[in-house]
Parts: C-alpha cells; sequence; structure tokens
C-alpha cells in the first residue's frame, strides 16, 4: 500500500469486515499518513464522503467496510476517477461466500476488474478452499504460505484426557496427557468440563481466551472461574485492575456492569456484543498490556480485533445452536501464540464423547469452498448489482449485462450454481422484474437484424434507491413512509424523523415488551401521540396487548415495531445514557448501540435516497442534522472530539474537561502532556489520537484550499476571443 501511495502515487482502498477493524487500522495508519504525506480516511458507518475529495498533491488511502467499499467504488465510476484507485486490498477475501455481504465484496470486485484495467487486487485469507475459482474470477496469481511466526499445537480434550491433534495418526489424534486435577464435589458439579483447570496452568502469567457458544454463556464461564480462583490471583497486578474498574465507570457515567464488577479483579472479563463499544475498547487495551489474562468471549472476537493469548480453549465445539465450520475454528485457534512473546500457542477443543465424529471431522477435512451468494441474495446482490451496472452505465444491454455476469465469481461457478436455467434466463428474469417494480426502464433500440435489441435505463425510483444502497426489499416501503410522512410531517419533537430513520431490517427481528411499550406510550407529549396515531398506533391497543386482552382492529405488525425501536432511539437522543436506557428498556446495552449505529447508517441512506427525488426536498436539511445526532449522540461540544478516530463518548468527557475542547486543541496537543492530563490514556492511545486529529485537520484544510482555486480558476467553458468574433461576422 505504501509502495503504490508514495512510489506509484495513487490512491489505495482497504476493505476489511469490521467497524471496530476499520477504527484499528486508522489509528494504526495515520502516524504513517502524517509522517509520510498521504491522507487516510474512514469510510464506515455513517462516515466518508461520495464522491471522495479530489486531492491535489497527496493521494488518499481509504479504509473501508464492505458496505462502503462498495458505495466508495460506485461514486469513483460515477466521477469517471476509478482509474485513481491503484490498489485494492481485500482482508478475510474468504467473506466473498457469506450472504449478501460477500455478495456485495463480490459486486464491488467484479466493477474493478470491469472498469478499470490498471487497479490491481490483493485479496488476503487464511481460511481459503477453493482457490482456483476466486483466481478465476480475480484473474489472479494465487501466493500461498504454511510459515507462522510462532508454532500452533491443537489438543482435543475428552473427560479428562487430553489428544494432540495429528493428521499422521489413523484417527488424527495421539494420546498426550491426562488432566491432573484435584477437584470437590462441589467443583465438579459446577465445572464438569475442567476449564478450572486448563486456565490455571497459564493465567495469570500467560493471556487466555475461552470461546464460548452464546453470550449469557461467557458471563457465566467468566463468574464460575472467579469464583473457585484462590485469593492469590486478586494481588496480580492489583492496582492495574483498581485502575480498569475505575476508567469502566468513568466512561459510564458512573456505571458498571455487576459480572465485570466481581471479575476484573480476578484479571477475567467477558467479551461479546451485549458490550458498549467504549467498553470493548478498554477491555481489550487492557488484556494487551497484560491487567486483564482470560477473556471469556463469544466468536465474533475471532473475526474482530487483534487479540492474541498463549492458550486457546474452545469450550464447546458449537456457535449458538449450530456445530462449528473449519474455517471458524481455524480463525478461532489461530489466535493462538503471540508473535514475539510466546515461542508456543496452543488450542484445546473440549468435546462430549456424543460429538466425537464430528470433530474428528471437523479438525481432519479441508476449508468450506466459497460460493457465490450473488443471485442467492436477490434483493441486496443480482438486483441491486443489475441496478447499479445500468445507473453507473457500465452496462445498459442484455448483451452487456450478461457478458459483466460471465466476469462475475457466480459466473465463473454458474455450472455449479445453476442447475435449471441459464445465466442469461436469470439476466432476463430479473430485468423484467426490476421494470415491473418501476425501478428500470425499457428502450427499443433498433437494429438492422431481425431482433430488436433492447438497452435499458434507470428511473428516478430506481436511482435514489441505488445512490441512497437501499435494500431493495424496502425500496417501495421507504418511499410509500416518506410520502405519507410528508403529509403531516411532525416537527415538534424529533420522534417523527427518528421512525422514518429506523432500519426495517432491525424492526423486522424486533420483540417488543408491551408493559414497557404502554409505559412508554403513556408519557407521550401530545405531539408525539400525535406521530402515533398517524402511523396508525393508539394506546388502547398497546395497553390491550400488555394486558393480553384479546384485539379486534388489525394493526401492521411491522409498524407497531419500528414504532417500538424509534422509542428507544428518541429516548437515547434525549438521554444520551445509554445504561439508563439499557435499563429503561429491559435490553443489552450492547443491541441498544448498535440499533444507534444502524440507524446513523440508515439515516444516512435515506439522506441520499432523498436527495435524488425533487418531491423529497423538505427531508434533505432535517436529516444532515439528525444523522449527525445519531452518528455521535452526545451533548453538541464533544461532537467535533468525536469526528477522532478512536475518540468516544467517555474519551471525549475526559478531553473536554482537560480543556482539549476542538480538533485544533487535538491536533497541536503533545502526547505527554495528554498522558499526564488526563486519566488512563496509555502512550500509544495518545500518539494515535494526536495522530488521527491532525490527520483530520489536514484533510479540512486541504478540501479549504482546493475549494478556493476551484473559484479562483477560469472556466473550462469561458467565450474565448476569436469565438465572439466569428460569431459577429
Amino acid at each position: 500500500m505504501l509502495q503504490e501511495l508514495l512510489c506509484r502515487r495513487r490512491d489505495v482502498l482497504m476493505i476489511l469486515p469490521y467497524v471496530a477493524i476499520v477504527q484499528e487500522k486508522i489509528s494504526g495508519l495515520s502516524s504513517f499518513g502524517i509522517e509520510l504525506g498521504f491522507f487516510v480516511e474512514e469510510y464506515a458507518g455513517s462516515k466518508g464522503k461520495f464522491p471522495p475529495i479530489k486531492r491535489r498533491e497527496k493521494k488518499s488511502l481509504y479504509i473501508a467496510t464492505i458496505e462502503k467499499g462498495h458505495s466508495l467504488v460506485n461514486s469513483l465510476i460515477e466521477t469517471g476517477r476509478i482509474g485513481s484507485l491503484g490498489l485494492v486490498v481485500v482482508d478475510e477475501l474468504h467473506m466473498i461466500g457469506e450472504g449478501s455481504r460477500g455478495a456485495i465484496l463480490e459486486m464491488t470486485l467484479a466493477k474493478i476488474l470491469y472498469t478499470s484495467k490498471t487497479t490491481q487486487i490483493i485479496g488476503m485469507s487464511a481460511t481459503l478452499n477453493n482457490v482456483e475459482d476466486l483466481q478465476e474470477f480475480l484473474q489472479a496469481e494465487y501466493y500461498t504460505s504454511q510459515f507462522r511466526p510462532v508454532e500452533l499445537k491443537e489438543y482435543l480434550k475428552i473427560n479428562d484426557a487430553i489428544y494432540e491433534v495429528d493428521g499422521r495418526a489413523e484417527n488424527g489424534m495421539t494420546f498426550s496427557r491426562l488432566l491432573n486435577c484435584q477437584y470437590s464435589d462441589t467443583l465438579k458439579k459446577m465445572d464438569p468440563d475442567h476449564l478450572l483447570a486448563l486456565v490455571t496452568e497459564v493465567v495469570p502469567n500467560y493471556s487466555c481466551l475461552v470461546f464460548c457458544p452464546t453470550k449469557k454463556n461467557c458471563e457465566n464461564v467468566a463468574e464460575m472461574i472467579c469464583k473457585f480462583l484462590s485469593k492469590e490471583y486478586l494481588k496480580h497486578r492489583e492496582k492495574e485492575k483498581y485502575e480498569v474498574i475505575k476508567n469502566l465507570k468513568s466512561i459510564s457515567g458512573g456505571n458498571l456492569c455487576p459480572v465485570l464488577k466481581r471479575t476484573i479483579p480476578f484479571g477475567v472479563a467477558y467479551h461479546h456484543s451485549g458490550l458498549t463499544s467504549d467498553e470493548r475498547r478498554l477491555l481489550e487495551e487492557a488484556y494487551s498490556t497484560g491487567a486483564l489474562c482470560l477473556f471469556t468471549c463469544t466468536s465474533t472476537l475471532a473475526a474482530g480485533v487483534n487479540l492474541p493469548a498463549r492458550r486457546v480453549i474452545l469450550r464447546a465445539p458449537y456457535v449458538a445452536k449450530e456445530f462449528l465450520k473449519r474455517s471458524q475454528y481455524k480463525q478461532m485457534i489461530g489466535r493462538a501464540g503471540r508473535a514475539g512473546i510466546d515461542s508456543v500457542g496452543e488450542s484445546i477443543l473440549i468435546l462430549q464423547e456424543k460429538d466425537r465424529q464430528q470433530v474428528s471431522e471437523l479438525i481432519s477435512r479441508p476449508l468450506e469452498n466459497c460460493y457465490s451468494h450473488l443471485v442467492q441474495e436477490f434483493t441486496k446482490g443480482i438486483q441491486t448489482l443489475f441496478l447499479s451496472l445500468i445507473g453507473l452505465k457500465i452496462a445498459t444491454s442484455l448483451d452487456d449485462i450478461c457478458h459483466f455476469m460471465g466476469g462475475t465469481l457466480f459466473g465463473v461457478q454458474q455450472k455449479i450454481l445453476l442447475k435449471e436455467k441459464s445465466l442469461r434466463e436469470i439476466t432476463v428474469e430479473w430485468l423484467r422484474y426490476l421494470t415491473e417494480k418501476g425501478l428500470l426502464q425499457k428502450d427499443a433500440v433498433d437494429k438492422s437484424k431481425e431482433e430488436i435489441e433492447y438497452s435499458f435505463h434507470i428511473t428516478k425510483l430506481g436511482r435514489a434507491s441505488f445512490k441512497g444502497t437501499i435494500d431493495l426489499a424496502y425500496c417501495d416501503i421507504l418511499y410509500r413512509d416518506l410520502k405519507k410522512g410528508l403529509e403531516g410531517l411532525v416537527l415538534e419533537s424529533l420522534l417523527h424523523l427518528i421512525y422514518l430513520t429506523t432500519p426495517y431490517d432491525m424492526a423486522s427481528q424486533c420483540v417488543p415488551d408491551w408493559m414497557i411499550y404502554f409505559r412508554q406510550f403513556s408519557q407521550l407529549s401530545p405531539a408525539e401521540q400525535n406521530v402515533a396515531a398517524l402511523l396508525g398506533v393508539s394506546e388502547n391497543f398497546i395497553g390491550k396487548k400488555a394486558s393480553g386482552q384479546a384485539i379486534k382492529k388489525k394493526v401492521d405488525k411491522d409498524i407497531v415495531n419500528r414504532l417500538y425501536l424509534s422509542f428507544v432511539l428518541y429516548t437515547l437522543l434525549k438521554e444520551t445514557n445509554i445504561w439508563s436506557v439499557s435499563e429503561k428498556f429491559n435490553m443489552p446495552r450492547g443491541y441498544i448501540q448498535s440499533l444507534l449505529t444502524g440507524a446513523a447508517s440508515f439515516s444516512s441512506c435515506v439522506l441520499h435516497f432523498c436527495e435524488e427525488l425533487e418531491e423529497f426536498w423538505v427531508y434533505r436539511a432535517l436529516l444532515v442534522e439528525l444523522t449527525k445526532k445519531l452518528t455521535y449522540c452526545v451533548k453538541a461540544e464533544l461532537i467535533p472530539l468525536m469526528e477522532v478516530t478512536g475518540v468516544l463518548e467517555g474519551r471525549a468527557k475526559q478531553l473536554y474537561n482537560a480543556g482539549y475542547k476542538s480538533l485544533t486543541h487535538l491536533a497541536n496537543a503533545n502526547p505527554e502532556v495528554l498522558i499526564r492530563t488526563v486519566d488512563h490514556l496509555s502512550r500509544r492511545q495518545a500518539k494515535q489520537i494526536v495522530s488521527s486529529a491532525k490527520m483530520l485537520l489536514q484533510e479540512k484544510a486541504e478540501a479549504l484550499q482546493e475549494e478556493v482555486e476551484e473559484l479562483l480558476r477560469p472556466p473550462s467553458d469561458f467565450p474565448s476571443v476569436e469565438a465572439s468574433s466569428t460569431e459577429k461576422a
């Protein structure tokens, strides 16, 4: 990436699977950008400019999630700037075979291959099998290496025997040792899997991860282990652990999860999506420095941030109720062994006799194959693809679209994936569907041949859907909701607007607590009740639901659920305290935070949707402000500080109270002074915050200079002297 930016002087796009990893990379690479003179730009959640700002001198490194990377590539194609992208790096390339995100990744790469012959693509993965298909799709060379900086030993535990995984042995494993543990009867009951014995062999001097099938299980295991650990563990790095607890309280407005309060003194914590990102970041930092030595976590940690351990224990060969996939297993055990710290890493999979057969297949079989989800995920896959191909004028006729499809991973795998129909038939079918739905229009183009050739163009609704990256399953409903909103938009409070930007997919999975719903409903102001009435939801209806009475009147379940989530978001924007809202609605605080992130992201999508449709002009200004509120969800004075990657609400408050009130303050701060004035800030974090702030400030200054030059530059179509004299003659 550095070679492309500095030697070849072209922009680079790096695509990563999760927002947390994007932010981790931004924090790590901003200092390179400052020293070496290139921009590092974040494209995740609701952050990122489309099209990106055209830089005069310096080149840009865009770090993006899969979804934002797709939008970025679309906007570069639309503005004719795709050629400025010299290199695209995709981490965790195996995700191309996973659901709708895989379909989006495939579309992004297929468009780059089709529209730019000078952009290089590098895909990386530790868990790929059918490489030949991907090679053909990406027209790529293949490079593989078995090298691992730290040797990894795999073990299985059945009852109290431990076996080493050994490919040469007849049944794939050889006996290693018997677990030597003196357990009391109580302990045997509480810990039948001997987790305590396995953990205490490594902690507190080395670190350990215990992967659990469910979130609840993570918390229970953490508590169980702490219940039986000796009091000696409390003394290990006691002061640092006390700091972690103090720190957690300070970022959460004095709140602290009771489980963490009990486990952190022992150096143990759980890690799953029920935590807020502030809490996760703090715990990860404490684990990296060794203050915490044991995490009980869900499988998301394996695919997420970089937290290696001396020993990785898999509590059971399941993720939730699903049996473990080979690639998931590889991701989890891949966390074992820390380069530069450990000489060896080890993984132990605990299994019951009933799972023995399945586990022996799990450890011996090859990785799962990667298959295209382009057609399977039709609303987020093939329909969105056709809409954008025609909208961006990449391919507008049936032949061109079929030609494009031949170059996708789906095209490469069509013999396996298509049983009844041909690729052309499927293409015709989906184009007809999009035309009937009013997203495309068909134009006849005369040809001297017998048959008439058709080309397609995108309708206004189609363009709005593709520009807003709206899931096509919801574009009709969104249009209808916005249209209905115009008839009586209630602006006395934010509730109506929030309802319009509450994500449809989250609403469809929501199960309201009717008693809480009724209680919230009865506290609404007249203006807010007016919003509910416009949507056809009454207090009487919710009251009957809460008391379990029969209801004759039919009310749309999706509207009721969506309004419930709007209440959660509305309360959150008013109180800006996740903890109190979590208590009020009896929801995990991590879920509330992901609802907020989802709403911020969807709000910016709805904004782009409205920008394309003249009739929705009124929403534009309103949604710009709402997106900002949802993105940061803090008091206005903290927003400038939270624009800096890695500065979340807790940290922003600390900085503000220490006198750093603007981006300029942070960019000019001395990291050494920051460490002294802000509690619990490591030198590494301080340097990253200052680098990120400098980077943002430089980007803003550069954009303003560009604007000035643009204003002063004479227009290219300026009428010249010759032109006017010829006209006179």
